[in-house]
């Protein structure tokens, strides 16, 4: 809100207790995987037997080895990726300030398991500030972020909480009580380092803009010297600040290992919808294309005819769900007089979970923040957990099971119930979250009901009408 956040002391306490909880639960739930005896390599010897079967496997101990991580070598710089399509020489498969904090991390560790503790304890305080700021915003609708099983299960599965705290941090920034132009300047930075440590929130400074150039709230937070209905040169300082912060982290890198920042992004690129992915371009369109009667020549460029596939057409449904989602924040606009760009945000994420090749289960950590601050039925996101936890637990039993040859069916069945369960409620989430609103509606979105309280107009009854 503009005027600052006014939620009782109290329960901003108790919120970032519970997370302080949740992150010691998560730490202890992956620490299960990472205890000695170690090999000459500080791998954890029981890390392989039970990472999949005791459902404690996490990407911080798992990638202590084959990144040069446990040689401490400073990413990107030396890297590159070889004609296997391996990275070497430094270079993680994360945007330049993820491979940061992992060597951060990795700085004092010479185990996986100590690894895995330095990593935690550089990421949890990333997770008790985003507490805080929910905590801030929206009251004990934060203890969502707190409690929920998902902090607990991927916490310390990767390196998610900080980015999930610059996404809420601009969110949070459009609350203080500054100028338009300034508050959105600021949260368009914080996006660009999200931007710099999981991409993701670099989608959000779109709506943002929109936001800044319809005027904010009412259309009436444009500066004094605007002129004219659009605020353009408000939006560009937006896009310009987003733009200059992300040349800025990222140039040095560019410059100093040209090859090896590029491997990061080739690295991607490369990845196939595979088993480990979870997407629906896996357990969906790969059955049109491969069947148990194909010859290995058959099966092999029926493979190769999928991944293509899905190279062009998941990158271009992406897009297309942004494009979707930023025009009905248009049409919202002209309902309730002020552009949703939080839901809109939330719907662009929502396109992006569903349609992009990888579903990793920590990207629920990402939707958290606006199941709790979005006017999403309780119903709704209990569903969503619910089948979240099939995937989470489901698809580590499900490898366990086809690496000891056993019977994999029932396993099976959850991760399907997972990845559809979980698609078919993003769906619902992306149209949901625009026709909603904010739990708390002075956080720069006005609700459609305050507007229709305020302005009894004709358009303000059809909308209330509409809901």
């Amino acid at each position: 809100m503009r005027s600052g956040v006014r939620t009782n002391p109290m329960t901003v306490v108790v919120v970032v207790a519970m997370a302080a909880v949740g992150l010691i639960l998560g730490y202890l739930n992956k620490a299960r995987c990472a205890v000695a005896p170690f090999d000459e390599s500080g791998r954890s010897t029981v890390f392989d037997a039970i990472k999949d079967s005791s459902v404690c496997y996490s990407d911080i101990q798992f990638l202590w080895l084959g990144r040069d991580i446990d040689n401490h070598i400073f990413p990107y710089i030396h890297g590159a990726i070889n004609s296997d399509g391996i990275l070497t020489g430094g270079t993680v498969e994360y945007p330049v300030l993820s491979g940061l904090l992992m060597w951060l991390g990795a700085i004092p560790a010479h185990t996986d398991a100590q690894f895995l503790l330095t990593s935690a304890l550089i990421l949890a305080p990333f997770g008790l500030l985003t507490a805080w700021m929910l905590g801030r915003m929206a009251g004990w609708s934060a203890l969502l972020w707190s409690i929920g099983p998902p902090l607990v299960m991927y916490a310390f599965h990767n390196w998610e909480l900080p980015v999930v705290a610059a996404a809420v941090g601009a969110i949070f920034v459009m609350t203080l009580p500054m100028s338009l132009r300034r508050r959105a300047i600021l949260a368009s930075v914080l996006l660009a380092i999200g931007f710099c440590l999981k991409l993701y929130p670099g989608a959000f400074v779109l709506p943002l803009i929109a936001y800044v150039v319809t005027g904010g709230v009412d259309g009436r937070e444009s500066a004094d010297t605007v002129r004219g209905r659009w605020d353009i040169r408000g939006g560009l300082m937006v896009a310009g600040a987003a733009i200059g912060t992300v040349v800025a982290v990222n140039l040095p890198f560019a410059v100093l290992g040209y090859e090896g920042w590029r491997a990061s992004f080739t690295f991607q690129s490369l990845r196939q919808a595979d088993l480990t992915t979870n997407s629906i371009w896996y357990w969906g369109l790969r059955h049109f294309y491969i069947s148990d009667q194909m010859t290995p020549d058959a099966y092999a460029e029926a493979e190769a005819s999928f991944q293509n596939v899905v190279d062009v057409a998941s990158p271009l449904l992406v897009f297309a769900a942004f494009a979707l989602a930023l025009w009905l924040g248009w049409r919202r606009a002209k309902l309730v007089g002020t552009y949703p760009w939080v839901a809109v945000s939330g719907s662009m994420l929502c396109g992006f979970m569903l349609l992009h090749k990888v579903h990793s289960p920590q990207y629920t950590l990402w939707l958290l923040p606006f199941l709790v601050l979005l006017r999403v039925p309780w119903g709704l996101v209990a569903a969503y957990l619910l089948v979240d936890l099939s995937m989470g637990i489901g698809v580590f039993k499900y490898f366990a099971a086809l690496a000891s040859g056993a019977d994999a069916n029932d396993e099976e069945f959850f991760v399907l119930v997972g990845v559809w369960g979980r698609a078919l409620l993003l769906v619902v989430l992306f149209v949901l979250f625009i026709r909603t609103g904010l739990r708390v509606p002075s956080i720069g979105e006005t609700d459609h009901r305050s507007v229709t309280s305020r302005r009894p107009t004709a358009t303000s009854l059809t909308t209330s009408s509409g809901q």
